[in-house]
């Protein structure tokens, strides 16, 4: 297999559409949030592409005995009421910083090729603890995106996330600016060592006033029910292993 191949799966036609990304990253809130939004979209959704790579993990998935290389996979949807969407999910992203720069430019290709101008890459920003508010925070790569995504209810804050963006969320801002992409990364405050479909649905709610569509949300707060079940056990745990009353968010804090 070469380094990078594209296997055109459908050609459809989208009107001004928008590129969304949401691969796994910090409490897998992209990939959460774009898989909530296939799975509500799904009559109006169409696989069109699928993304092979060396820079992928060694491994194929497994799903009733069949097997399928590790691959990303680009959906097209058509939103009622609102502007088509390319849709980007993946179980992975690049295990090399070279690999990170490779698919992201071939991300963009497709993105341009589907007539799309716009990008909004989706994922989680660290607190280090337990969270009641989920905020959203964003970065663009342009200065007039600013005021829509505020007005939206995203926060742009000094320095942060500090350290910067790294992966394919960070790069299709760098990397769309020099391509001509108008580029937001909308990430949703989470703890950072869960799962957090509360912080998945908080990113999404930013993305329906943006792109002006209606999602229901009733199986995400299933996921985020039975989160909080996870985490009363970790806290119910940590209590009786530290003889502790009450934990508190020191105790939680994220690591790593």
């Amino acid at each position: 297999m070469d380094e990078l191949e594209i296997d055109a799966v459908a050609e459809v036609d989208l009107v001004d559409p928008v590129f969304v990304e949401g691969l796994p990253g910090v409490g897998h809130v992209g990939s959460l949030a774009v898989e909530h939004l296939l799975e509500e979209l799904e009559a109006e959704s169409a696989l069109v592409r699928r993304i092979y790579s060396r820079e992928f993990p060694p491994q194929v998935s497994v799903e009733d005995g069949i097997t399928e290389l590790t691959c990303a996979e680009i959906h097209a949807v058509s939103v009622p009421d609102g502007r088509d969407v390319l849709l980007l999910t993946g179980d992975h992203q690049a295990q090399t910083n070279a690999g990170h720069y490779v698919l992201t430019d071939a991300f963009l290709d497709v993105a341009e090729a589907f007539g799309a101008s716009e990008v909004y890459a989706l994922g989680g920003v660290p607190t280090g603890e337990l969270i009641e508010e989920y905020a959203v925070v964003g970065a663009v790569n342009d200065e007039s995106l600013l005021d829509p995504l505020e007005e939206a209810g995203v926060e742009f804050r000094e320095d942060e996330p500090a350290g910067g963006i790294v992966g394919v969320s960070g790069l299709l801002l760098g990397l769309g600016e020099r391509r001509g992409f108008d580029a937001a990364c909308l990430m949703g405050e989470t703890s950072g060592y869960l799962v957090d479909p509360k912080s998945a649905r908080a990113v999404l709610e930013v993305l329906e006033t943006v792109l002006e569509f209606d999602l229901d949300y009733e199986t995400l707060d299933e996921r985020a029910d039975e989160m909080e079940e996870v985490v009363g056990k970790i806290q119910e745990m940590e209590q009786q292993q530290q003889g502790m009353d009450v934990p508190t968010d020191d105790d939680l804090r994220y690591i790593g």
